[in-house]
């Protein structure tokens, strides 16, 4: 006979069983596999960051065209980088900060922080004055933002709002058009990561101004960074 046979009740049952063993073992397979890469490509990506870091100082401390003059005279920036540890009320924050100097004068510093932005964190590079009075430049060092809205925080069009913006009291984001110092025009479509580096802005140099002010800034590679 060629009529077909019904499978009993019982080989359904260990077949979708074996199939459901199967997917989680490649699942498992495929996220040990992804955490390898990230665990093999994590330092590269962090070693890039910081060389990314320490190219972007001279420019954000002094501008663009001030930084090429200096290269084209052979002349360098003095670059110390310093951990910062800032106690919250329930926790302790850690900043890497670089200071920059001429031939032994203070020039400026640049802070790296991190932090919530819509999508996933936003890490920046923010450039003040040796005083910390005024903001000599923004970076943005890593994001994720929506392309074609919230990921605008990276052109130089918005970052350059923030140049010689006070850093003496909280930047304020609008949406009507920045009229006034310490106000920053908000991306179309965007006003969440507007905000959030405006707040990761505000947050650093609020936490750092004592500490660098009072020269209580530790020179040094060592510690735990998250800023």
């Amino acid at each position: 006979m060629d009529a077909e046979k019904k499978q009993p009740a019982g080989g359904l049952k260990a077949n979708y069983l074996v199939q459901a063993w199967l997917v989680i073992f490649l699942a498992i397979g495929f996220g040990v596999s992804l955490a390898g890469v990230q665990l093999a490509l994590g330092p590269v990506i962090e070693q890039n960051k910081m060389n990314e870091t320490l190219q972007k100082v001279p420019e954000l401390v002094l501008g663009r065209e001030a930084t090429q003059k200096m290269a084209a005279e052979n002349q360098t920036l003095e670059i110390t980088p310093k951990q910062i540890a800032v106690k919250k009320p329930t926790s302790e924050k850690f900043y890497s900060v670089y200071q920059a100097s001429y031939q032994g004068a203070p020039k400026g510093w640049v802070i790296k922080t991190k932090g919530q932005g819509y999508a996933d964190n936003i890490e920046l590079l923010i450039g003040l004055t040796a005083d910390l009075k005024t903001i000599t430049g923004l970076f943005v060092l890593d994001q994720k933002e929506t392309p074609g809205l919230g990921n605008k925080i990276i052109t130089d069009a918005w970052r350059g709002q923030f140049i010689n913006a006070p850093a003496s009291a909280p930047l304020v984001v609008v949406k009507t058009g920045a009229t006034k110092p310490g106000e920053i025009d908000a991306v179309t479509g965007a006003t969440i990561s507007s905000k959030s580096v405006t707040t990761l802005i505000n947050s650093a140099i609020t936490d750092l101004r004592q500490p660098l002010t009072s020269g209580a800034a530790e020179t040094g590679k060592g510690g735990k960074a998250n800023g």
